[in-house]
């Protein structure tokens, strides 16, 4: 059996500001994005997407693939949003497996009016804390660490779903 080599002072103090950062600047722009729009973050997550797509709709599991989230949550989050008229559900064309998620009118406004205050909070919170050089700095090595994590299979249910269920 091996030792288990703990995280040095030093790097547990990283470790920690990293998470205690996280949260908080998420807590932060969640709160503000609220009390501003009335939409959560996850609201404004798959708005987002679906309002920089190609007439306003995607693949539900291109749409769960691109903020990162499991098909049950994703299926959740868009049950609330459209019991809200934000999106609509719609079978899928070209193939009857999948569906699709299209963004309303009244999803269109509801990003539109939300999206500057967030840009301004993003950057108050948290670009306007680093340099130009800091930044950049900080998006190579943000990118190195997401690069080598094990992939997910986001399409995934559980461990016994079959792979591209969404």
């Amino acid at each position: 059996m091996t030792d288990t080599r703990w995280l040095d002072a030093r790097e547990a103090h990283l470790w920690q500001s990293y998470r205690d950062t996280y949260r908080e600047l998420v807590s932060a722009l969640e709160n503000r994005l609220i009390s501003n729009s009335g939409l959560s973050g996850a609201d404004y997550a798959l708005l987002h997407p679906l309002s920089t797509a190609e007439s306003g709709v995607l693949r539900t599991r291109d749409l769960g693939k691109s903020v990162g989230w499991e098909r049950s949550r994703l299926s959740h989050q868009v049950s609330r949003m459209e019991k809200r008229g934000l999106v609509v559900r719609e079978e899928c064309v070209s193939d009857a497996r999948g569906s699709m998620v299209r963004l309303t009118d009244a999803g269109r406004a509801a990003i539109e009016a939300a999206a500057p205050d967030h840009v301004d909070a993003v950057r108050a919170y948290f670009l306007a804390k680093l340099s130009r050089d800091e930044q950049e700095v900080l998006t190579k090595l943000l990118d190195r660490v997401l690069a080598d994590l094990p992939a997910r299979d986001l399409c995934r249910e559980g461990p016994t779903s079959p792979a591209g269920g969404c």
